[in-house]
């Protein structure tokens, strides 16, 4: 009998623990939406447009590369939305599922190649030839790799994102002084930059080694923000943070898998590796008529690193 009646409180006791994990689900759902919403509103308040501004809609024919990674396409922009502008930042984000591993590849944008249709330009004219998904076909038929999704970031995203990330700035070792053509200027020296300043940081070309420094520069800046991420506060932080970029990017990548792929990157303790395209000695400078400065590269030799690079 009293084996009976453990058996019966048992099977009443089963409905009362699911209701209560139900209801926690939902109170920690229902908070992480508030959190994101407050974050695109602090931005759009910020931005000082409509909620109801629509961002262009690309096409995309996007798919996971022949190693069964995810590849993202960050393309850096003044003109978010602007098909007429050409990219000024081109990244590729390898990311391992399997893994949760990052990798990170700049092409530079003055890199001479093959743009489908359009015979050789400058790559960062692909964007403004055909959106995203004209660089997509050119990065696919110059060094064989696909790319599952896109991300066009308005510069102005970066800095929001910087100052809700880290209040107090990113702690960077500015090598040398920097105020050509940005604002604000810069002053060498180990210091805590704000978002306007990480922007002025990774933007800065106008010295002896032009976009080759910037390149580097930004690459420097990706490892210091993933260094300096403070894990699970920062976690805990992360339906703001989608939030607050939300209108300043436009992507073909669900918010679920934007989360997901950001989570693994800030719980992630491992550094992350980088290459530049073009490697060193698999290029020259040149002159172009109608481009102007180029660097015309050698495809094929950029082509081995690059898959190198990705599977090593």
């Amino acid at each position: 009998m009293r084996a009976d009646r453990h058996q019966k409180k048992k099977k009443k006791r089963w409905p009362s623990i699911l209701f209560v994990f139900l209801l926690l689900i939902a109170a920690v759902s229902g908070y992480a939406y508030y959190q994101y919403k407050q974050g695109v509103n602090q931005s759009l308040k910020k931005m000082n447009q409509d909620k109801k501004t629509a961002k262009v809609v690309y096409d995309f024919a996007g798919q996971k590369d022949q190693y069964g990674d995810t590849n993202v396409l960050l393309l850096g922009s003044d003109a978010r939305g602007n098909e007429k502008s050409r990219s000024d930042t081109i990244m590729i984000l390898h990311y391992n599922e399997d893994k949760g591993t990052f990798k990170l590849t700049s092409i530079m944008r003055d890199s001479y190649v093959a743009i489908p249709g359009h015979t050789k330009h400058k790559i960062n004219s692909a964007f403004a030839r055909g959106g995203p998904e004209l660089m997509r076909q050119t990065i696919k038929h110059n060094f064989d790799i696909d790319l599952q999704y896109y991300a066009i970031v308005d510069f102005q995203g970066f800095v929001q994102l910087i100052d809700e990330l880290f209040p107090n700035g990113v702690e960077m070792n500015v090598e040398k002084k920097m105020s050509t053509n940005i604002y604000p200027p810069l002053q060498p020296g180990l210091q805590r930059l704000n978002g306007a300043q990480m922007l002025s940081y990774v933007r800065f070309r106008h010295d002896a080694i032009g976009d080759f420094g910037r390149v580097e520069r930004q690459q420097k800046a990706i490892k210091a923000i993933k260094d300096q991420l403070s894990g699970l506060k920062t976690i805990a932080k992360l339906p703001k943070l989608i939030g607050v970029v939300t209108p300043y990017i436009n992507t073909n990548m669900a918010t679920t898998d934007g989360v997901s792929m950001a989570k693994d990157f800030l719980s992630g303790d491992q550094n992350i590796e980088t290459l530049r395209i073009p490697v060193d000695n698999s290029f020259t400078e040149e002159r172009i008529s109608g481009e102007g400065a180029v660097l015309d590269i050698d495809v094929e030799k950029n082509k081995e690193a690059l898959h190198q690079f990705i599977t090593k």
